[in-house]
């Protein structure tokens, strides 16, 4: 896949404000339509024996506030959902697929304002016909977009002119495995052979060529040699794009930084920091600050049940390994005796262990009280780690944070990656039958997993599905 050149990204700015602009169409266009998309509905409700109250029609004048959030987010949020990488190499599937997901998050936090705010009939008729033209214009626009470039492409014109430099059996493996959608927008001007040090040929080719990028595969050439390839597009602002390849990893993806002036190859197995990351910090907080608001009643009932048949402190805390295992104070409503954690050994001596080592589950664990026990099976006993979140240790979502004597069990150095994002209250495993899930090796597996292929719409179903699960009661212990 390749990465934008600046004329691409310069493009994709371009193509930012571009939708901009159509989604205010779609708003324009949605209230000239309004009156008689209104009429149409109320002839429909009329003939099924319903009755709609006809309303005044002020045009945009009553969501004017509508557009501040529709306008410059929604480019935001599809930028987020990756709609504008490789906007030419990819299949209708995804963009359609990209758009809808972008359009559920902004769609939801619009009618959440237009409920909050009571709007009338025909505003949230407007609405809702101002959301399903943009989608339209957007997904016409980006497939007009992508076709004009193909049909260009085909014809040879607004080719990127390119040059390849490095170890020719290099140059022949790189071509062979670039997808042909990437070499579709190129005009090859020539390959270099670098080992020939041939510089006079090098500069020619460049000249002759009016190569725009060059791209050197180097796994088998001398580094010496390719940095004086590289002085010279430097010195003729040519960009230099060098393969990565002779590294070899299975996790990492390569991207590169600067500490000072120095050039550095960053190797990065998590998400790097970006707009996604930036909405998942801000939705933590919203969210539990919305969590913690809406089960407030919960806790002064929580904190009489706890009283009642466990005298002793109603939170329960405990030092759990954050992020690179850096511990912090984890915090749950207590649903175990006062001195449970002296008591461990001697549960796992007597009960066993249901979970394979480090990590320690028990179903029916004696140390449980009943009130404690009904918490656990409704999750009610971690509400207290959105104050967590809130103090910036934990996610919403997350691999689980383990005790920190159960971190420091770990055998495998493979197991401590899971450790590399922030941890959260639920993740992938706590909505797979974690009580089906016994093997240590699974679970981490799935925490691997999510790390490995995180985006903002993960943590979103996550989200709903642990919704689901608390409610039903499944799998928590």
């Amino acid at each position: 896949m390749s990465a934008p050149s600046r004329k691409e990204a310069f493009s994709i700015q371009l193509i930012l404000l571009l939708d901009a602009g159509l989604i205010w169409l779609a708003f324009w266009l949605a209230s000239v339509l309004r009156t008689p998309l209104f009429d149409f509905l109320q002839q429909i409700a009329s003939r099924m024996g319903f009755a709609m109250a006809k309303e005044t029609i002020r045009g945009l004048s009553d969501i004017t506030w509508v557009l501040f959030i529709a306008v410059p987010f929604t480019p935001m949020v599809l930028e987020m959902f990756g709609f504008y990488e490789n906007p030419l190499h990819r299949h209708f599937s995804q963009s359609f697929s990209r758009v809808m997901k972008s359009f559920t998050v902004v769609g939801c936090a619009i009618l959440a304002f237009a409920v909050a705010f009571k709007l009338s009939t025909s505003s949230r008729l407007v609405l809702g016909t101002a959301v399903v033209l943009s989608m339209t214009f957007i997904i016409l626009r980006d497939e007009a977009v992508a076709r004009y470039y193909q049909r260009r492409a085909r014809r040879g014109i607004g080719l990127e002119n390119m040059a390849l430099a490095g170890n020719l059996l290099d140059i022949s493996a790189l071509l062979n495995d670039l997808d042909e959608t990437v070499k579709a927008y190129w005009n090859i001007v020539g390959k270099f052979d670098i080992a020939s040090g041939d510089w006079e040929g090098f500069r020619k080719m460049l000249n002759d060529g009016a190569v725009e990028r060059v791209i050197f595969a180097v796994n088998r050439s001398d580094f010496g040699q390719v940095s004086e390839a590289i002085e010279i597009c430097e010195n003729q602002g040519i960009e230099a794009w060098v393969a990565a390849n002779f590294l070899r990893t299975r996790i990492a993806r390569p991207t590169f930084d600067l500490i000072g002036n120095q050039p550095m190859l960053v190797l990065r197995s998590t998400p790097e920091l970006s707009w996604s990351l930036l909405a998942k910090g801000a939705i933590d907080h919203v969210g539990a600050i919305l969590l913690l608001v809406a089960t407030l009643w919960l806790w002064p009932i929580v904190w009489v049940g706890i009283k009642l048949q466990s005298p002793g402190p109603v939170l329960f805390r405990q030092m759990r390994a954050g992020r690179y295992g850096k511990p912090f104070s984890l915090l749950k409503f207590r649903s175990m005796v006062v001195n449970a954690e002296h008591k461990l050994d001697e549960v796992k001596r007597t009960s066993g262990n249901e979970m394979s080592a480090p990590a320690f589950k028990l179903e029916k664990d004696p140390r449980t009280f009943r009130f404690g026990r009904f918490i656990r099976r409704f999750s009610i006993d971690e509400l207290p780690q959105l104050i967590n979140v809130l103090r910036g240790d934990m996610s919403l979502v997350g691999p689980r944070p383990l005790p920190v004597y159960e971190v420091e069990a770990i055998e495998k150095s493979t197991h401590r990656r899971r450790m590399s994002m922030k941890p959260g209250i639920t993740c992938i495993w706590q909505i797979s039958g974690r009580n089906q899930i016994t093997d240590f090796d699974d679970w981490v597996k799935l925490d691997l997993e999510y790390i490995d292929h995180w985006s903002l719409w993960l943590d979103l179903k996550l989200l709903f599905k642990t919704a689901a699960t608390v409610l039903f009661g499944h799998g928590a212990r």
